[in-house]
């Protein structure tokens, strides 16, 4: 998109009042390579443009989206002209995402099957158990001592034995885990499943989850937008 008219001169000043950010937030953004380098005048001070300032506006809506170190690393890519190394990194955030709603399904799902468990049938041992889940042993082991797992021991070998129920525990957390739950979040809600004998406390931390991804992918739309505003305006610069 063309742009006819000559870039007006800004202060700092007038990027900031826009966003309620100070006027060294913006020089440090600058200097950091999220907004494209500054003219200076015969005095050294900065003259910034309408470009500068869609620049703050996309780096500012991608944040929410895409965090403030990938949406920085974006707006830097597209400032030293790499413009597919930018859209390589939106992609990988929107890849991030889906893995995330693909996660919470399978908790979901976890759940759901949380429900009878035969007391005494599918035992395992620690090592085939760490190799189905992916994880370390010593991650089962860090899980049995902060009360997520509690396998029993055989008595005459003394080796963990995990029934299906602790099987079953063992795959939520590790659900949970990848979902970015801590320990010591996960805890009560085990202790709450136990307790209950169910899954019913766990409806609105899935709900929560729930929207926490739908904002996610609201704010991935409108720093798109934002983002196709500022590549519009550098095209439309260049070609003027």
């Amino acid at each position: 998109m063309q742009n006819p008219q000559p870039d007006r001169q800004l202060r700092p000043v007038d990027l900031a009042r826009e966003h309620g950010l100070s006027t060294q937030a913006v020089r440090n953004y600058e200097e950091a390579g999220i907004l494209p380098e500054a003219e200076r005048s015969v005095h050294g001070y900065r003259g910034y443009t309408p470009l500068h300032a869609a620049a703050l506006r996309a780096f500012l809506a991608l944040v929410p989206g895409h965090g403030h170190g990938t949406a920085a690393s974006i707006m830097q890519a597209v400032n030293r002209d790499a413009v597919e190394d930018a859209l390589w990194l939106v992609d990988a955030s929107h890849a991030q995402l889906l893995d995330d709603r693909r996660t919470l399904r399978a908790v979901e799902a976890a759940l759901a099957d949380l429900s009878p468990v035969p007391p005494e049938r599918g035992d395992t041992f620690v090592g085939p158990l760490a190799s189905r889940l992916g994880v370390r042993p010593a991650t089962l082991r860090k899980w049995e001592r902060a009360g997520l797992v509690r396998p029993r021991r055989d008595r005459r070998t003394g080796y963990r034995v995990y029934g299906a129920a602790d099987v079953r525990d063992a795959l939520l957390v590790h659900q949970l885990r990848r979902g970015g739950y801590r320990l010591e979040q996960i805890v009560p809600m085990l202790d709450q499943i136990r307790t209950a004998g169910g899954v019913a406390p766990l409806g609105s931390m899935l709900r929560d989850w729930h929207a926490r991804l739908s904002a996610r992918g609201r704010a991935m739309l409108a720093g798109a937008a934002a983002l196709a505003a500022y590549l519009d305006h550098r095209a439309g610069r260049g070609r003027g």
